[in-house]
Formats: C-alpha cells, sequence, structure tokens
C-alpha cells in the first residue's frame, strides 16, 4: 500500500510537545520579568561580614557594601571610619520575597551580630558599627519593629537590643576594593578570623 499522508499519532504527540514549549518558556520568562524585588539596608557592624553573610542567604539576589545614615555626600571610606560623617557601614540587600520573607532576613540579621552593643562589634568600635535597619517603606517599618520586639521578648539576648530602625536615605556604595571583600580576600587576617567563624557559626560555609 502506498505510505500514508497523515500524521502519526506520535507524531502529533511530538508536533504538540514542540508547539508547547516555547509557549511555556515565554511564560516562564514572563513571570521571572514580573517577579518584583524587595530592598533592605542593614547595618550590623563591618559591612565586609554583612555582605558575605547575606550574599550565602537562599533568595538574596544582591548584597553590596555602602554607607548609608550621615550627613556627607559621597563619602569616602577614610572619612566614615572617623566616625565624624554620621555614617553607618551596611549592606545594601535586594531579595526575592517570594522566597525569602523579610522577617526571614531579620532572623539572620539578629544571629550574625551583637545588637545589644551600642557602636560596637567586636573590635570594631564607632558609631560606623552601629546596629540598624533601614526600612524603605512604612510595611518594612512594622516588620522591623515587630521583630526587634520579639527578640527582646525571647529571652536571647542578656541586655536590651540597641538596633536603630530608621528610614533608609541615600545609600552610597562603598569604594570598588570593598565589594566582595570576603570573596576576593579569603587569605586575610580579618577574613579568617572574624568573617570565616561567623559564617560557619550560622552554617553558611564548612570549617
Amino acid at each position: 500500500m502506498p505510505a500514508q499522508t497523515a500524521k502519526s499519532p506520535l507524531r502529533k504527540i511530538a508536533f504538540a510537545l514542540l508547539s508547547f514549549f516555547p509557549i511555556a518558556m515565554n511564560t516562564q520568562s514572563n513571570a521571572d520579568e514580573t517577579t518584583e524585588l524587595e530592598t533592605i539596608t542593614l547595618a550590623a557592624g563591618c559591612f565586609w561580614c554583612t555582605e558575605a553573610v547575606m550574599q550565602r542567604v537562599e533568595g538574596v539576589q544582591s548584597a553590596v557594601s555602602g554607607y548609608m545614615g550621615g550627613h556627607l555626600e559621597n563619602p569616602t571610606y577614610k572619612q566614615v571610619v572617623t566616625g565624624e560623617t554620621g555614617h553607618a557601614e551596611v549592606a545594601q540587600v535586594t531579595f526575592d520575597p517570594s522566597s525569602l520573607s523579610l522577617d526571614e532576613v531579620l532572623e539572620i540579621f539578629w544571629l550574625m551580630h551583637d545588637p545589644t552593643t551600642l557602636n560596637r562589634q567586636g573590635a570594631d568600635a564607632g558609631t560606623q558599627y552601629r546596629s540598624a535597619i533601614y526600612y524603605h517603606s512604612e510595611q518594612q517599618k512594622e516588620v522591623a519593629e515587630n521583630s526587634l520586639a520579639k527578640q527582646n521578648l525571647s529571652g536571647k539576648f542578656a541586655d536590651p537590643i540597641v538596633t536603630e530602625i530608621a528610614a533608609s536615605s541615600k545609600f552610597y556604595p562603598a569604594e570598588d576594593y570593598h565589594q566582595e571583600y570576603y570573596e576576593l580576600n579569603k587569605q586575610a587576617g580579618y577574613c579568617q578570623f572574624v568573617i570565616h567563624p561567623k559564617l560557619t557559626k550560622l552554617g553558611l560555609e564548612k570549617r
């Protein structure tokens, strides 16, 4: 008998699948494009530590070291470390709220530093090393205040939390050599003796 020109059932299925996949991929692409990310700015001592921790949290898209909360425009690191500009060393954290809530971000924030020491984290002392949450919306403010209250009631800390909760102001990214500092300087003393132990304590890096 001559070959049939009609498509076989298998060929029909294959054709249907090939027709479906581009549509599915386009739908996924559109969904990704419409995902709204959220930004919170955190001060927890040296920004090298804050950045290194937050970069390892699933759901965080980026963590950028910088300065916030001062009165001088375009401050440099040398100016900030004097404590005279009023800025705090911060990490500007952008995350996907569909996979990581702000409350979960703040749970890590409380664990990664001592929020009961005023203007100090370990050997780092000065107002630039203060503990602070800089919110970007009224909803974030409410979440931050509730999170702080919960921590104070938890009994985890012997002393009261002194973390500042304030509206975000202009963010100044730190100089290039501060970005990805831990990733690029793992053999440096501060990275080995301060940042790495913090990451292992939080389960974000192996000993």
